[in-house]
This record gives structure tokens, C-alpha cells and sequence, in this order.
């Protein structure tokens, strides 16, 4: 018989939690997203934005207002973390069938200078309030000793179906939570902090994020709150998905509520006129996949940079950096694909819910709708897709220099700039990133890949050389 040593040890080991899997995520369903997204594939690849979640999930059955069940919460985003910088932003509304406080300030000012926050529709006022005191209890404000400060929190929302949502449970503590959790790092997906009882297309779907590198260096990323659309006109990548998946249908009508909220972030200098227009493109992503915008729905949207920091502070003169009009192009792609790209991981993460008067909200099938993508040839085998490994410090030391052709007609430098890898080419400076294949590629140049053995550099697409340099000692 096993010694009583080895029975406790055979206890601990089944008593023990499993390792933690990665969540499947959208990408992993071989769903041919654009672009090539940040190390996290999320808004927190954004340096210094920071997310966190406080989510409410109690009790089942019947509603009993006041009482339950309970599926809510909130999610709050810092843009620079615990540090007081306020932030140029701008917002744009679809359909304005909803909230998002803090707006006529944000069209006047042109800074967001608080977290922000996202919630059910009947607990904008608590959180409104609790950041506030969050704000004043944490010093993260303007004027933390002499008490003369004021502020207008952005706070935004979309109906839970799935809540007692008349209930108001959310609290001024929960708020407190929300903002105290946020960090930098990997963002929890789906039914999770202001998305906990959201519907999207009537499959069950919550908070999503993603994010894009730009060609210029910078990061983009997305978060959204996806609570809107109906099944029928469901897209992804094209393929009508919601005629395909006709079944799983809520035991509910849950389409006259929808509202979406986006948030869209990036660390390129653009100024308030430049974000508006970046925050303009988020419907283009929407209605790509089958959202209208109607009557009933609040879709509204938010753009920040953290560009230019310390430009709010009160001095004679602020001296501002921003990128060219012509340069805005890749800005507003990434917009697009990273908040398709967001939808679509919200959707993917959530499970099937019950809620209020057992009102069930079911997951959008991962097998499902790899067939519908397989159907129409939309489906690719996702380790195709570019995923980006994080830098490693020195891990381009060997390979900077100048670059030239035999004949001379090509001419490519490396250079690193506070960390990151780039390549000129005359007058234009390209982000060269490393992915987690072990690839490398040039962002802005539709795919191109090199490879550099030695003092040879190999320019190539797909698996075709284009050209190939020698390094030069200048």
C-alpha cells in the first residue's frame, strides 16, 4: 500500500488548480484578420493604459428588483496610468441613444482628464460620483492639497438585458474597485467587468480589445463594450455567419436595446481635430459586420493619444509634436481592424449565460463558425497570422547598419529608437517588428519580410527573394 507520505502528496496534486490555459481568442479560430497587432493584441499595448474589471454575478431565476440576478459590473480604463496627464481625445456619436458623460467638455477642452469608465445604463450616476472620490481619495487630480479642483468624468454605458438593471446594484465601491484593479498587461475578455450581461448579433458577448502597430512606430489599440446588432445581418470577413447560425437564438427579445462603446487609443501624437477623425472610422468596423446604428442603439465613441505628454499642464506655451495628415491613413485602418478585431474577441470569449427570468444568451459556437468561414474560403490556418513576439533587450545589436544592393538601387538602414527596430528607406522610416515564427517584417510594406545572415540582407515576400544587400561599413 502507498505510504501515508505519498497518499498526502497524490492529495495535494488533485487538490492543486491546473495550470491556466490561455483563453481562446478570435484569432485562434483562423478568422483572416488585417494588420499586425501588438504583443498582447490589446489596448495595453499602448504604453501606459492601463484596464481593469469589477464584475457582479449573483443569483438565478426570477426577477426580483432590487434583489437579482445580478450580471453587471464595471470596467475602467486609465490612459496614463496612476499618473495625473490629462489626454487629448475626441468623441463621435453614431446613434446617441445612450451615455457617455464628460463629452461637451471633451468638445470644448479637447483633453479627457479622468479614468474612463463603462457601465450598465442606470449606473452611470454612481460611477460618475465614485470616480470623483477616487480621484480626490488617490490624488489623482489637478489639485490634490488645495481642494479647488473640478473635473467631468467620462463615463459611458450599455443595457444589460441579462441584469435587474433597475436594481442599481452596482456601488460607489465597485467603481473603486474597477479602478483599483486596473493595470497594464493582458485584458480579461467577455462577460467580464461592464460587458458581464451583454449581447451582441444575440449571441452572448461583453468587453473585447485589440490593437495594431503602425508603420510610424506607434501603437493603436481598441477596447470595446459590444451590447448591439441582430443575428440576420451578422458578417465576419464577409461570411453571412448570423444565416448560417440561425438556432441558438436568446428565449428573449434583446435586439430594441443595443448599444456599443469603443474606445480607441494610441500612443501617436495627433491633436483633437486628427482624433476626431480617427474616431469617425470606428462605424466603418461596425458596419462591417452587420451594425446599423438604429434608433434604439447608443453607439458612441472615444479617441485619445498619449502622445504629448504634459501639454495640459498650465505654462506660458506648450510645445506640441503631431503626426501629418498623410501620415493618418494606417491610424485609420488600424481603427477599423482593431475594432472589428475587439467585437469579434468579445464575442468569442463569452459563454452562455442565464440571467433575469432565466433569460438565456447563448455563446457564438468556436466550431460553428470556423465551418461558415471554411464554407465561403474565408478560413485561414491561424498560425499564419502575424502575432508579434515581445522585443528582447539587444536582440537587434547584430544586425543595425547600412544596407545596399549590388547595383546600388536599393538602400536600407537599421536603426533602433528607444528600443524599437526600423527600417529607412530614404526619406521614409518603417517599423520592423519580430514574429513569433520567427519572421521578421516591415510594417507598412504590404507583408515584406528580410532576413539577415551575417553582413547579407534577403528582402522577400512570401517565400520569394526581392533583393538581396550586402552591409556597408558606413
Amino acid at each position: 500500500m502507498p505510504s501515508n507520505h505519498v497518499l498526502a502528496v497524490l492529495a495535494f496534486l488533485l487538490a492543486a488548480p491546473l495550470p491556466a490555459q490561455s483563453p481562446v481568442r478570435a484569432r485562434d479560430l483562423g478568422i483572416p484578420f488585417e494588420g499586425v497587432p501588438g504583443p498582447l493584441n490589446a489596448i495595453t499595448d499602448v504604453p501606459g493604459v492601463e484596464v481593469g474589471h469589477r464584475t457582479l454575478i449573483r443569483g438565478d431565476g426570477a426577477l426580483v428588483k432590487g434583489q437579482g440576478p445580478v450580471r453587471t459590473g464595471v470596467t475602467a480604463i486609465l490612459p496614463r496610468g496612476r499618473t495625473f496627464d490629462p489626454v487629448m481625445a475626441a468623441y463621435y456619436a453614431l446613434n446617441g441613444n445612450g451615455e457617455m458623460t464628460g463629452v461637451h467638455w471633451i468638445d470644448e477642452s479637447g483633453y479627457v482628464e479622468t479614468p474612463i469608465t463603462i457601465t450598465n445604463t442606470f449606473s452611470v450616476g454612481v460611477v460618475r460620483d465614485a470616480v470623483v472620490a477616487w480621484m480626490d481619495s488617490t490624488r489623482l487630480n489637478a489639485d490634490p492639497d488645495g481642494g479647488l479642483w473640478y473635473t467631468y468624468p467620462v463615463v459611458a454605458e450599455t443595457y444589460d438585458v441579462l441584469n435587474d438593471i433597475l436594481g442599481q446594484h452596482v456601488t460607489r465601491a465597485d467603481a473603486f474597485a474597477a479602478l483599483n484593479a486596473a493595470r497594464g498587461g493582458p485584458v480579461a475578455e467577455g462577460s467580464v467587468g461592464g460587458g458581464t450581461g451583454m449581447i451582441a448579433h444575440s449571441f452572448k458577448a461583453g468587453i473585447g480589445t485589440s490593437s495594431r502597430l503602425l508603420p510610424s512606430g506607434h501603437v493603436l489599440g481598441v477596447l470595446v463594450q459590444a451590447n448591439y446588432g441582430g443575428r440576420d445581418r451578422f458578417m465576419v470577413a464577409g461570411v453571412p455567419v448570423g444565416r448560417e447560425i440561425t438556432d441558438l437564438q436568446p428565449n428573449y427579445d434583446v435586439l430594441a436595446r443595443g448599444s456599443i462603446i469603443v474606445v480607441v487609443a494610441t500612443d501617436a501624437p495627433l491633436l483633437p481635430q486628427q482624433l476626431q477623425r480617427l474616431v469617425e472610422r470606428v462605424p466603418l468596423a461596425i458596419g462591417r459586420m452587420g451594425g446599423l446604428g438604429g434608433n434604439s442603439s447608443g453607439d458612441i465613441f472615444l479617441a485619445f493619444s498619449t502622445g504629448n505628454p504634459g501639454a495640459w499642464g498650465a505654462r506660458p506655451q506648450a510645445t506640441l509634436a503631431a503626426l501629418p495628415n498623410d501620415a493618418m491613413g494606417p491610424l485609420f485602418e488600424a481603427t477599423v481592424e482593431a475594432t472589428e478585431e475587439s467585437i469579434l474577441n468579445a464575442m468569442v470569449a463569452a459563454r452562455t449565460m442565464a440571467g433575469r427570468d432565466s433569460l438565456v444568451v447563448h455563446a457564438l459556437p468556436h466550431d460553428r463558425l470556423q465551418e461558415a468561414l471554411r464554407k465561403y474560403g474565408r478560413h485561414v490556418d491561424p498560425a499564419t497570422l502575424p502575432r508579434t513576439a515581445p522585443p528582447q533587450a539587444g536582440e537587434w545589436d547584430a544586425v543595425l547598419g547600412r544596407y545596399r544592393s549590388g547595383e546600388g538601387d536599393n538602400e536600407i538602414q537599421l536603426v533602433v529608437d528607444e528600443g524599437r527596430l526600423f527600417a529607412e528607406l530614404g526619406p521614409t522610416r518603417l517599423r520592423v517588428v519580430r514574429l513569433i515564427d520567427g519572421r521578421v517584417t516591415i510594417l507598412g510594406t504590404g507583408g515584406l519580410l528580410i532576413e539577415v545572415n551575417g553582413t547579407t540582407m534577403r528582402l522577400l515576400r512570401g517565400d520569394t527573394v526581392v533583393d538581396e544587400l550586402q552591409r556597408t561599413a558606413n
